[in-house]
């Protein structure tokens, strides 16, 4: 045991950052195929929860595909599950330096049984609309938290401080916010059109038209506020936010793209799975430049240093 204790990790290094990796990318792939359930009618492919039928906890050859896309989404999320007690274990001797790190592991290993709770409850209501977006603002919320648990791995430890005027976090704040709600009017819009997870499962009986134009209106709103940050972080170079800023407006342009595309094209299935990936994307890259208005207290008073001996000389 001594051994195995002296083995994990006691700073930061490339098997913490393989780790926050693949968690990251793991849980954004989850959503993934949890659009590839629910956009081949296999939602109910394996009709019970835990178990995948009454007797049985895998799926069987008579359940065809359907049976197969969805207890292979249930696999990928132990998967997770397990790179989660990893990531957690890794972290144990770091816990007293970086307690930023070992609340993000616990937080987001305890949101996976959570997720896995909604997902079950999904499909023992027969694929009721609003458990399904349910079980899809839990995995966004994993999303960002693996963003940051990522984020922090590169971060220099200690205190942090804000590294860009009051307007710009103000404006940062206001677009997370948006694209918070742009995310939430995209479920209801999405609950309401005719990629349902099953033939006989219910819609929420919202008018699907009327929605995806509701839907553009905070989708644009956030477009606009991105490009306020985008031009100004031009002023804060040195910092992590000038790169993240440039990463969330591409995101937003691809996704704006996409969700044009299949507006006009009746909704196929292919890229309304696209628009769902994009819209981790979006939560992934808004978190990386929240978090990338503050900077380590030492590294910006390190800069102010410099800059003042540059303007002395």
């Amino acid at each position: 045991m001594n051994r195995f204790i002296a083995w994990l990790p006691d700073r930061v290094d490339a098997r913490l950052k393989v780790i926050g990796w693949i968690y990251l990318v793991g849980q954004v792939v989850l959503v993934g195929t949890g659009g590839l359930v629910r956009l081949t009618a296999s939602g109910l492919g394996c009709p019970t929860w835990p178990k995948c039928t009454a007797d049985s906890l895998v799926n069987t050859p008579e359940m065809g595909v359907h049976g197969i896309i969805e207890f292979g989404n249930r696999v990928l999320s132990v998967l997770l599950g397990l790179v989660a007690i990893i990531a957690f274990v890794a972290i144990l001797r770091l816990r007293k330096q970086r307690p930023d790190l070992f609340w993000l592991t616990l937080i987001a290993g305890l949101g996976i049984p959570a997720q896995a709770v909604v997902g079950g409850l999904s499909v023992l209501s027969g694929l009721n609309p609003y458990v399904v977006g349910l079980h899809f603002v839990v995995s966004i919320v994993l999303v960002g938290l693996c963003t940051a648990f990522v984020f922090r791995l590169y971060a220099v430890p200690g205190p942090r401080v804000r590294a860009v005027p009051g307007w710009f976090a103000g404006v940062a704040h206001l677009t997370s916010g948006v694209v918070a709600l742009t995310i939430l009017v995209g479920i209801l819009t999405t609950g309401s059109g005719p990629h349902a997870g099953d033939a006989h499962a219910p819609r929420n009986g919202l008018n699907s038209e009327i929605l995806q134009h509701v839907h553009a209106i905070p989708a644009y709103v956030t477009f606009a506020l991105t490009l306020v940050l985008v031009i100004g972080s031009f002023r804060y170079r040195t910092t992590r936010v000038h790169l993240f800023t440039r990463l969330l407006l591409a995101v937003e342009l691809v996704q704006i793209a996409v969700g044009l595309i299949q507006a006009n094209t009746g909704l196929p299935g292919i890229l309304v799975g696209v628009h769902m990936m994009l819209a981790a994307l979006l939560a992934s890259a808004m978190t990386a430049v929240v978090l990338s208005l503050k900077a380590p207290a030492a590294q910006l008073g390190a800069a102010a240093d410099s800059e003042a001996d540059v303007v002395a000389a």
